[in-house]
């Protein structure tokens, strides 16, 4: 027995170390061998996704503290070049250069795939909060004037992986403070909104378009998340919904239509422990009275 305990740690041991090494390079954003650089991140990569799918010892290792910690540190050392990337393209003075653009396809393609992996690894909440930390530079980057005319599968390629994080949060595969939550909706509804205007009037020839598959996906995310938020959050942004004018998509109706049902049921209990305790109601203002859509006509009807 003490020799099958032992052989089994060690088989362990090997496991865990394969493993370390494929996935550091699989996110490696060094150049040691350029010419050779997207083959080996692709084996690393494809090295990686055997051992989650096939190795019957990559449980155990998974349950270690290191594994969890090393690929904590990767993810976030690859968030940190994805984002320096992106800065450094309107620092150039040939922002529109090819090259460049093809590096940062390169380095979202990889956060997609840390993304599916961090899935595997039940660490996808590290991938999220990332994302959402980052959101407001990203957005600072690809809403640049200068960018407006260029770079569309770019553009496209953020609203895919922002759509991940989205259904991740809105589903409750990731559980965030609803403050991170407000956030991660207030940030995105507007550009994924403005993207989806522009790509519907761009040519059916037009290559970088938001698939049918996309929307939807991104709009049942969005509805889910804003139904899960605070009242008051759910307010604001139903608000701001109604009075844009581009109603259409994402289409909040759903999530407007629970908001006025629960706020209906909390004000008609509120009257019942009311008129129970003998108290006026006169003094009291319901949420519906104080809510930033009591201001807002109602476009509805019934």
């Amino acid at each position: 027995m003490s020799i099958f305990f032992n052989v089994q740690e060690t088989e362990l041991s090997c496991t865990k170390e394969v493993f370390l090494s494929a996935i550091r390079f699989a996110t490696s954003t060094a150049d040691s061998f350029p010419q050779f650089e997207d083959d080996l991140r692709t084996s690393a990569q494809e090295q990686v996704e055997f051992m989650l799918e096939d190795d019957e010892n990559i449980p155990l290792v998974m349950a270690d503290d290191e594994i969890k910690v090393e690929t904590r540190i990767l993810v976030s050392k690859i968030f940190s070049s994805f984002e320096n990337e992106l800065f450094s393209l309107i620092l150039e003075p040939d922002f529109a250069n090819e090259e460049m653009e093809k590096k940062i396809m390169r380095s979202l393609s990889d956060l997609e795939w840390i993304h599916n992996t961090l899935l595997k690894m039940d660490l996808v909440k590290d991938f999220v909060s990332n994302w959402v930390n980052i959101s407001s530079n990203l957005l600072k980057v690809i809403e640049d004037k200068r960018l407006d005319s260029i770079m569309w599968g770019l553009k496209i390629k953020l609203i895919e992986v922002t759509s991940k994080v989205l259904e991740a949060v809105g589903y409750g595969t990731v559980v965030l403070p609803a403050e991170s939550r407000v956030e991660l909706v207030k940030k995105w509804i507007p550009y994924i909104r403005k993207m989806k205007s522009l790509s519907d009037k761009t040519e059916a020839a037009f290559p970088y378009k938001m698939s049918e598959d996309l929307c939807q996906g991104v709009e049942g995310a969005i509805v889910s998340l804003v139904s899960a938020l605070p009242s008051n959050d759910q307010a604001e942004i139903l608000s701001d919904w109604i009075s844009a004018e581009q109603v259409k998509y994402p289409d909040l109706s759903e999530a407007f239509e629970i908001w006025c049902y629960r706020t209906k049921s909390a004000k008609r209990r509120l009257d019942e422990a009311l008129t129970e305790s003998a108290m006026p109601l006169s003094p009291l203002i319901s949420e519906e009275e104080t809510s930033p859509l009591s201001r807002v006509p109602n476009i509805f009807p019934g």
